[in-house]
């Protein structure tokens, strides 16, 4: 019941343990799995007034939500046109609404728990890897148009005097985005949900659930939770519990770096403090943590579980062919984490059967769309709202199995070579 050594966990600013379940436990809402959706919808249900019972098969935030890149940014990995075509263009448009309320909701969030130690920073640049200026222009004209939300051009030479790689054309800053320390902000939020009398039981793995019944029951290997609602929260370290769930989604590995400190050397590449993504579909994410005293490089894909040094290898390689002048910094660490991704593309969020919901598949598409589809979960549970059924187009399909990966995998491969071609034609 330990954390992989990632930047986020020797920086974790919480250490506390929390308990096993042993014994029996009642409540309104079981969730399983204490990610960020899982603590979200935990959170909104506490503050609500609900008994919740969170279960955890290693510690809170233990799997992709506390080791990722950090960002917080409104939008899908699926693009705008698919999605309408999968659920009709306003019910995209209202999609695409809830990605920004779910930016503004984690901002909130912080501000009102004075979350500091999540050391939010304001400002994500997205840049182009060809010259493209104007479908940057027509995109933010777009988004400006039909959902009031601003994003700043910036020309070659702008993005050049703060990204200093001949590898980078034009870009588009998005100010209300942001990216903070993530396992801080899932740590603060389970302290919050304990506060308002919420119980988190870590090492705890869901064993056997019986879910037909108005009681579901949850079972663990040392006790068992009694709840009216429980919740799959889950995502790329599902086990067999639920095997519909399971089946529904491919967990896929991703990587990450971070540098030795050498702020003097990193300023000679990197002169923002904004975290930078590119327009590759098999693309790279970076920012500047520790003050710009190191980078955090991720990206790359793997269907099956890679050593970290060896993908670092790979990073590296990205990161100096995009900053040559960085070629003497070295890599401090380096880890994984498996992300679920659903064959659509889109995150599964939801109820299976009376009582039973689902909230996963959240492979990268950012913290802001996990915090959301918590939210969602917990305003259907108490009889909110039912906006959870904007995501009904996008449900718990076969996502193929072992045939499903070596699709995915190909189609990294694909992607990663129409990449380069397109890069080489620039």
């Amino acid at each position: 019941m330990s954390y992989p050594d990632t930047y986020y966990r020797r920086t974790m600013t919480d250490e506390k343990v929390r308990p096993v379940l042993n014994g029996t436990a009642d409540c309104d809402t079981v969730i399983i799995g204490a990610g960020l959706a899982g603590l979200t919808t935990a959170l909104q249900l506490a503050r609500a007034g609900q008994s919740v019972i969170v279960l955890e098969a290693e510690s809170v935030g233990f799997g992709a939500s506390g080791r990722n890149g950090g960002f917080v940014s409104p939008g899908f990995a699926t693009g705008g046109g698919d999605i309408a075509r999968m659920a009709g263009p306003e019910a995209a448009r209202k999609i695409h609404l809830l990605s920004i309320e779910g930016v503004d909701f984690i901002r909130e969030t912080i501000r009102e728990l004075g979350i500091e130690a999540a050391h939010p920073q304001p400002g994500i640049t997205s840049v182009l890897r060809h010259d493209d200026g104007e479908s940057l222009k027509t995109h933010a004209q777009h988004m400006a148009r039909d959902y009031g939300y601003e994003l700043e051009y910036l020309d070659r030479d702008q993005v050049r005097s703060v990204l200093k790689s001949n590898r980078y054309f034009q870009g588009l800053r998005d100010a209300r985005a942001f990216h903070i320390h993530p396992l801080n902000y899932l740590r603060a939020i389970a302290a919050e949900i304990e506060r308002l009398g919420g119980h988190i039981y870590e090492g705890t793995p869901a064993a056997a659930a019986d879910l037909d019944g108005p009681e579901k029951i949850v079972r663990t290997t040392t006790g068992l939770v009694k709840a009216r609602q429980v919740v799959f929260t889950t995502g790329g370290y599902t086990g067999g519990v639920n095997r519909r769930l399971k089946r529904a989604f491919l967990p896929i590995a991703t990587y990450v770096m971070l540098s030795e400190e050498a702020p003097d050397l990193i300023r000679q590449a990197i002169a923002t403090t904004d975290a930078i993504g590119d327009n590759r579909r098999a693309g790279d994410y970076y920012r500047l943590v520790d003050g710009g005293r190191r980078i955090l490089w991720g990206g790359r894909i793997t269907t099956r579980a890679a050593s970290p040094a060896t993908l670092a290898g790979e990073l590296r390689r990205e990161m100096t062919g995009t900053y040559p002048q960085l070629s003497g910094l070295k890599t401090e660490l380096a880890w994984s984490g498996l992300m679920s991704y659903a064959r659509h593309l889109m995150p599964q969020i939801g109820e299976m059967q009376p009582g039973v919901w689902h909230c996963t598949a959240f492979g990268g598409h950012g913290l802001n769309t996990t915090a959301i589809g918590g939210k969602l979960v917990a305003e259907g549970i108490l009889g909110q709202s039912d906006r959870h059924a904007l995501f009904k187009p996008f449900g718990l399909s076969w996502a193929g199995g072992v045939a499903g990966l070596a699709v995915a995998q190909l189609t990294y491969w694909k992607l990663q070579a129409q990449d380069w071609w397109r890069e080489r034609a620039a």
